[in-house]
C-alpha cells in the first residue's frame, strides 16, 4: 500500500505518522538502502580550497540524506540537498555562480524522477538564489519541461519567489575568473573551455538519490561557464544531457564541459550502459572514453550515479571533484582521483 502511494506520487511526503510508521516497517524489509549522492564540479582544486569544498558536499549529502529518511521523497532530499550547495559561495551555483562575458549571472537547473519522467528546468535565471527550487516550480506547476529568457522572469514573478541583489550572487573569486579568462582568450569569436587553475572555475553542482523502493530522482544547478556569451544554455538544464533518471535503471547527474556533455547526450548513455548490465562505475567510464574517441578530444567530465538497487558509481576524468554519498550511518566522500574517505555519523 505505501509502496504503490510511494510511486504513484513522486511527491509524496510521509509526514503523516501513520504513513511514517508503515515506511519504517517496510524500508526494514526493504533490500535497497536509501542513498544521496552530491557532487561540487569537475575541475581544478588547489589544495587552499580542498577542505572547504569538501565540508560543502559532506554537508549537503549529510542535510539530503536527513530529508530522505524523513520524508522518503527523492524530490524532496536532492532539492534540499542542492540548496545547500546553492548557498555556499564556493560552488558554481546560486551564490557564487560564474559571470558570463558581460560580468552579469545566468543560472540554469534540472530536476527529474525515473518513475514518469517527470522534470522540470529553469535557464538563464537571474537574481534568485535557488535555482533548483525553481525548477522543480516547473515541474509541479507547469505543463512544461523548460523555461527561460524572459519567461522564467515572469515565472519568477508569477511563484513569488524572493529576489536577490547581485552583490549576494557575484563574489570577488567569480570576479577574478572572469578577468583571468579574458586575459587568456586569443580572440573575439567566443568563450573558450578552460581549465582554470584557480577558485571560481568550477563546475555544475548536481545530486541523484534513490529511496528504499527503488525510486529515483536527479538534479543539477549551475552557473554555465566563466565568460560564456549572453543567452549561453550548456547540457545542465537538458534533461538526458546535464542528468536523467529511470526506475528501471537509475539516476545520473553530470559535471564538465557543458558543449560536448549535450552534444553527446552523456545521461542518457550512461544509463543505458548500466540497462545492458555495466555497473554504475563501468558505465560511466566507458560513455566518457567512447565520448572522447569519437569527438577526439580530452574530455573534462564528471558524473555521479546511482542504480535501483543502491549501488553508487564516481567518476571523474579531472583532476578533482568533490563528492559525498550517505547511506545508513556511513558518510563517504572525496576529492582527489580514487579517494574513498568513510566516516561513521551519530
Amino acid at each position: 500500500m505505501i509502496v504503490r502511494l510511494i510511486h504513484n506520487n513522486p511527491s509524496t511526503k510521509l509526514n503523516q505518522p501513520g504513513l511514517k510508521c508503515l515506511y519504517e516497517i517496510i524500508r526494514s524489509k526493504s533490500t535497497v538502502k536509501p542513498v544521496l549522492v552530491v557532487h561540487g564540479g569537475a575541475e581544478y582544486i588547489p589544495d587552499t580550497h580542498k577542505k572547504v569544498k569538501l565540508d560543502g558536499v559532506k554537508q549537503a549529502a549529510c542535510q539530503g540524506y536527513r530529508v530522505l529518511t524523513e520524508t522518503g521523497c527523492v524530490l524532496d532530499a536532492v532539492e534540499a540537498a542542492i540548496c545547500v550547495l546553492e548557498n555556499n559561495e564556493v560552488f558554481n551555483a546560486g551564490r557564487g555562480a560564474v559571470l558570463n562575458l558581460d560580468g552579469k549571472v545566468e543560472m540554469d537547473a534540472l530536476i527529474n524522477e525515473g518513475r514518469t519522467f517527470s522534470s522540470g528546468s529553469v535557464t538563464l535565471a537571474r537574481s534568485i538564489a535557488h535555482p533548483i527550487s525553481l525548477a522543480r516550480m516547473v515541474m509541479e506547476n507547469t505543463p512544461h519541461a523548460i523555461i527561460g529568457g524572459e519567461g522564467v522572469e515572469d515565472f519568477i514573478t508569477k511563484m513569488a519567489v524572493p529576489r536577490v541583489p547581485d552583490d549576494y550572487l557575484i563574489t570577488e573569486d567569480s570576479k577574478r575568473a572572469l578577468e583571468k579568462f579574458k586575459k587568456l582568450s586569443s580572440s573575439n569569436k567566443g568563450p573558450k573551455l578552460v581549465e582554470f587553475e584557480e577558485p571560481a572555475s568550477g563546475d555544475t553542482v548536481g545530486c541523484v538519490a534513490v529511496d528504499m523502493t527503488g525510486h529515483v530522482a536527479s538534479g543539477a544547478s549551475t552557473g554555465g561557464l566563466t565568460g560564456k556569451y549572453r543567452g549561453r544554455i550548456g547540457d545542465s538544464p537538458i534533461p538526458g544531457c546535464g542528468g536523467y533518471s529511470d526506475d528501471e535503471i537509475g539516476a545520473i547527474a553530470v559535471t564538465g564541459h557543458g558543449e560536448l556533455i549535450l552534444q553527446y547526450n552523456f545521461s542518457h548513455r550512461v544509463l543505458s550502459l548500466m540497462k545492458q548490465g555495466k555497473s554504475a562505475q563501468d558505465a560511466a567510464t566507458a560513455a566518457c572514453d567512447h565520448m572522447a574517441k569519437r569527438m577526439k578530444k580530452t574530455i573534462m567530465v564528471g558524473a555521479i550515479t546511482v542504480s535501483n538497487k543502491g549501488e553508487v558509481g564516481i567518476f571523474f576524468s579531472t583532476k578533482h571533484m568533490p563528492w559525498a554519498y550517505q547511506v545508513c550511518d556511513e558518510l563517504h566522500y572525496g576529492i582527489n582521483q580514487g579517494e574513498d574517505i568513510c566516516e561513521k555519523i551519530g
